[in-house]
């Protein structure tokens, strides 16, 4: 709102130094001597004249144009228009015949009377179609901006059940065992349900709070699993990264998705994990070993996060982001490199 306000500011600025030099122009560069003459016109039926003008240039722009441009009153708009015209030309004879009588005696100054009228709703028309245009591009980006903000909104919502649903059936596994680290992992799973609720609440995190995040969700990981899977993370961040901000929770479904194929193999399964930024450029890789056959448990909404996170990166960082997903039997790996603003 505040931006629309200074534009239409700079706009009405823009109209009243264009008038007002109109207006002036004769004693701008004319002089007392010559009667502020420009050609063969008085300074003082110049500036009137511009009065004229100005009242035909706003009043098609404003009231002729926005009522009757359009195909079922375009005969109102030419009659409209036509008498706006001929009025100038009544209104401009007047002054001539009682204030400007000289005048009358040079016929080519006529030309210099009448001919303007014309070329200002000319230049109004085209004014008009100019700043349909624009308001017309305006309204389209509104709508674009407006449906990519629902599309993140929605995109942004599908995140949590997602998140709390693989989650939740891990406490149930751990329950089910009886297990000692049920309660810890109750624990960790408080403190990202805070991060979740609070802090990713708004369109922008830390990178920091990102990266506590996807710690504690690897811990939580560790507590469930024990020494069943091995991973291996790896942090590597220079200060200016770390204050950065980015979108909440994009960097966990890839997490996830290793953690949801990458633990049912007949070996040790490994998920190696690598956070790395430097001078604002984010680098993360994910990968992971799969079974050649999904086990029966596994749900099938698992595509659910990375189409999410790839619609997400596409909304929020066009043309700043390169994803690179290899899928070689058995392995499967992911190469996130991010420029963050």
């Amino acid at each position: 709102m505040e931006g629309s306000q200074q534009y239409n500011y700079r706009v009405i600025g823009l109209h009243v130094l264009i008038w007002s030099l109109i207006l002036l122009l004769p004693y701008l560069i004319s002089n007392a001597a010559n009667d502020y003459k420009i050609g063969p016109l008085p300074g003082l039926y110049f500036t009137l004249a511009g009065v004229i003008h100005m009242v035909i240039f706003y009043c098609h722009a404003y009231v002729l144009y926005p009522k009757w441009w359009n195909q079922k009153h375009w005969w109102l708009y030419v009659i409209s228009v036509g008498i706006l015209i001929m009025v100038s030309f009544q209104v401009k004879w007047f002054l001539l015949v009682h204030w400007f009588p000289e005048v009358l005696h040079d016929t080519a100054a006529y030309k210099f009377v009448f001919a303007p009228s014309i070329i200002v709703f000319v230049f109004s028309l085209i004014y008009c179609r100019v700043m349909a245009a624009i308001a017309r591009e305006k309204r389209v980006k509104e709508q674009q901006a407006q449906q990519l903000a629902t599309e993140l909104k929605f995109l942004r919502s599908q995140v949590n059940p997602h998140f709390l649903f693989n989650v939740l059936t891990n406490l149930v596994a751990l329950a089910r065992k009886k297990s000692d680290q049920l309660e810890p992992a109750l624990l960790k799973l408080s403190e990202l349900m805070r991060y979740m609720m609070y802090d990713a609440s708004g369109k922008k995190v830390n990178v920091n709070r990102e990266r506590e995040y996807l710690e504690n969700y690897i811990a939580l990981q560790r507590l469930r699993l024990g020494n069943s899977v091995q991973i291996n993370f790896q942090l590597q961040m220079d200060e200016v990264t770390a204050n950065s901000e980015m979108d909440a929770m994009l960097l966990i479904p890839f997490v996830e998705n290793a953690f949801k194929h990458g633990i049912d193999l007949p070996k040790q399964p490994t998920i190696n994990i690598l956070l790395y930024g430097k001078d604002k450029v984010l680098t993360f890789e994910v990968s992971n070993q799969y079974a050649d056959h999904a086990p029966a448990h596994k749900d099938d909404g698992s595509g659910i996060g990375l189409a999410n996170v790839k619609a997400r990166l596409q909304l929020l960082y066009p043309d700043h982001y390169t994803l690179t997903i290899s899928d070689k039997y058995p392995d499967f790996q992911i190469k996130l490199i991010l420029e963050l603003p």
